[in-house]
């Protein structure tokens, strides 16, 4: 038995089943979208079973991209949880028959309260969908299960109309990449996108010389630095940078003295940066883009404020 096919043939049929649903999307959303925006209170999503599975999922993504909202059970609900509906929210229901028991129990009690009720189902006449004041369907023309029973193409379905509604959101409130961190900070999600350079770079016992600082105690302040170079400064703006590799390269010149000034061997052109608020995620790209080690950091008249060392970024989980 080949299981690399059958894998295939699964992805084949929920992918066909995604296209589909794309292409027959219509005025449903804009409503849904709509009837979210005009909503005070939270967005609370209930669903039994597969269907309760995917509804956590889309409360966690709401709630991490700007829209609040949380998961509520409908067997809790039925026993008290009810109390946990308030009149400024909103309810979206999923039930892909549209008839799951525990669910349709609780719908008189939410329209009772006036309360909005978006429905996920796979289609209008039904229990959930009688009851919605906007209806999402989920329709699919076949399972990904070969038995045809088992939720695949329906929960994947359905999970991707949360996505698509939840970035529909997202661009309706102009959701934006720093709103985005501060939901995220923390993390390798929060990290990417909240950390900024100033808060892992260096600023105090800077391995710093002047130019015409000799070679040999140019040496002994890069090894106590311990960040592999020298930072080279006059009346404390940058001019060069002597890292290791320069003295490797020094080491081959016939010519090469350690009474020789520091200045001699030194780049005199390194990388710099003067925006301390830059995120340190794309700090590190530049880093790796420039094949170095660490970034200076400094004002607008080049006066050192601090360096950025890879094993920082490194250290601190920057991806």
């Amino acid at each position: 038995m080949n299981f690399t096919e059958i894998a295939q043939r699964v992805l084949e049929i929920e992918a066909r089943e995604l296209q589909q649903s794309a292409a027959t999307l219509g005025e449903e959303i804009n409503r849904a979208v709509d009837l979210i925006s005009g909503i005070k209170g939270k967005l609370i999503i209930t669903g039994v079973g597969k269907s309760g599975l995917v509804g956590s999922k889309m409360a966690a993504t709401f709630a991490s991209t700007g829209t609040s909202s949380f998961f509520l059970h409908p067997t809790e609900a039925l026993h008290g949880d009810l109390g946990m509906i308030g009149k400024e929210d909103g309810v979206l229901a999923i039930s892909y028959s549209g008839e799951s028991e525990e669910l349709t129990k609780i719908l008189p009690h939410i329209k009772r309260f006036d309360i909005p009720l978006i429905a996920m189902a796979k289609e209008e006449n039904t229990t959930l969908g009688k009851y919605a004041d906007v209806l999402i369907p989920i329709k699919v023309t076949q399972e990904a299960c070969p038995l045809g029973v088992a939720p695949t193409s329906s929960t994947t379905l359905t999970m991707a109309l949360g996505d698509a509604l939840a970035v529909c959101m997202m661009e309706k409130r102009g959701f934006r990449k720093e709103d985005f961190a501060s939901f995220h900070p923390g993390g390798s999600l929060g990290k990417m996108l909240f950390v900024k350079i100033k808060d892992l770079m260096r600023t105090k016992n800077l391995p710093v010389v002047t130019p015409d600082t000799p070679l040999k105690d140019t040496i002994v302040v890069m090894s106590e630095g311990r960040l592999g170079n020298v930072l080279i400064a006059d009346n404390g703006k940058l001019t060069g940078v002597l890292s290791d590799g320069d003295l490797r390269r020094a080491l081959m010149k016939e010519d090469f003295s350690l009474d020789a000034k520091a200045s001699a061997y030194a780049t005199h052109n390194p990388k710099y940066i003067t925006d301390e608020n830059m995120l340190a995620s794309d700090a590190l790209k530049i880093i790796e883009e420039n094949k170095l080690q660490h970034l200076v950091i400094t004002d607008e008249a080049h006066h050192i404020k601090g360096i950025l060392h890879i094993h920082d970024l490194i250290e601190a989980g920057i991806k």
